[in-house]
């Protein structure tokens, strides 16, 4: 997904399936300047990472 698509899930009140390998995961943050997001994955809050948006893919969409 581009950076501008993150960045609307973020700040959007909706939600949308978004995954990173396969994984369901919240985009907690996206860092439009360097093209990256972090990512809470699953459902442990303790579990992030910072990937590049390109990475994440939203279920239903190519």
């Amino acid at each position: 997904m581009d950076t501008k698509r993150a960045m609307e899930i973020y700040s959007s009140k909706d939600t949308f399936s978004v995954q990173l390998s396969g994984e369901p995961v919240w985009i907690e943050n996206v860092d439009e300047a360097n093209g990256m997001a972090t990512v809470q994955i699953g459902s442990d809050p303790l579990n992030t990472q910072t990937v590049s948006c390109d990475r994440l893919k939203e279920e239903g969409r190519e």
